[in-house]
């Protein structure tokens, strides 16, 4: 009886451990830092002031990018926004984070939507502060 015991706490002791060093694995991926900052400052040199066409497309790359880079740290989640739920504590600014996944969103939903130079900045530091905190750049 006393073997059963044993065997079992060994058992249970074993797995805990095993789940927590598989957990720990996933969220702490060392991702291609290299890879991350010369497509960031692609990413970053795509704005430019007074080309209203380019506000767009640097926000809608800026956050593809983030969603990669929590992809390959290990965040799971079918939307970035569940990735961006489960990273909450990585980032430092996650308002600023939230805003710009959000500004995101609107260029990506709705038609007609105007966005000016600041907000695609402002949208752009949010991203390269999320950038910083995963380690990417």
């Amino acid at each position: 009886m006393d073997n059963v015991i044993f065997l079992l706490a060994a058992i249970i002791i074993v797995g805990a451990m095993l789940f927590a060093f598989i957990s720990m694995g996933k969220r702490g991926r060392k991702i291609d830092v290299d890879k991350y900052r010369v497509r960031w400052l692609a990413v970053e040199q795509s704005l430019e002031k007074g080309k209203e066409s380019t506000y767009h497309l640097a926000v809608l790359n800026a956050d593809k990018l983030v969603d990669q880079a929590m992809r390959d740290c290990g965040y799971g989640g079918k939307t970035m926004g569940d990735r961006l739920k489960l990273a909450k504590d990585r980032f430092t600014k996650r308002d600023a984070i939230w805003e710009a996944h959000k500004l995101r969103n609107r260029i990506a939903h709705e038609p007609d939507v105007k966005v000016s130079f600041e907000q695609a900045r402002r949208a752009m530091a949010g991203f390269k502060r999320a950038m910083k905190d995963l380690g990417a750049i």
